[in-house]
């Protein structure tokens, strides 16, 4: 009769034991599924171009590589009017709008405006593009702090009216880049253009690339 009940009670013990084991199992899946739900689904990391030689950098940090790239890519749609200038200019503003700070947005519509009202973007045709010898390299991204900074983008600057060259010069253009995650559906970036930080200045190529 021991025998038979010691059986019994190690049977129970057994079935108990199964029991707190699939409770740990279900409540282990419940941590996993919220960790899981509470998740972001999208995290921008940002890496060099070049990653042979391997990358160690904390994940919030954006290299001077992204925010040049970054720079030149805005600054040169902004300055794209394959047409007409004065309808151009309006629509890359417009589209580019979550790209741009607020005050850089405004201060674009003023000057297109101004522009537009001395006659200077009809018909003209524009077109922006690094000089040759003149791209990347780390003396050309000016790191203020974690949030800000200031690139420097030598540019040679095309514009045509009625088929015709009218202009075509080297420019350097400091324009100032800011750090704004607020919305990566729209501008999964990060970045922000915030138009000048000084007045553009005109080149004059001698010798070797600076």
């Amino acid at each position: 009769m021991s025998k038979h009940k010691r059986a019994l009670d190690e049977r129970d013990s057994h079935i108990r034991t199964l029991r707190m084991v699939c409770v740990g199992l279900v409540a282990g899946c419940l941590l996993l599924g919220y960790g899981w739900y509470s998740a972001p689904q999208n995290l921008t990391v940002h890496n060099p171009p070049d990653l042979r030689s391997g990358s160690t950098r904390a994940w919030w940090e954006v290299p001077p590589t992204t925010v040049y790239g970054f720079a030149y890519y805005i600054f040169q749609q902004l300055n794209r009017w394959p047409k007409d200038g004065s309808v151009d200019y309006e629509h890359n503003i417009h589209r580019l709008q979550a790209f741009l700070t607020s005050s850089c947005r405004v201060f674009l519509e003023k000057d297109a405006a101004q522009r537009k009202n001395a006659n200077e973007l009809k018909n003209r045709e524009r077109a922006v593009y690094e000089i040759p010898g003149r791209g990347f390299k780390n003396s050309r991204v000016d790191v203020k702090d974690r949030d800000n900074w200031v690139v420097y983008l030598d540019l040679v600057t095309d514009e045509d009216y009625m088929g015709e060259r009218v202009k075509s010069t080297l420019v350097r253009y400091p324009v100032r880049v800011v750090r704004n995650d607020v919305d990566p559906e729209l501008n999964p970036w990060g970045l922000q253009l915030d138009c000048y930080a000084e007045v553009p200045q005109r080149l004059s190529i001698r010798g070797e690339p600076e």
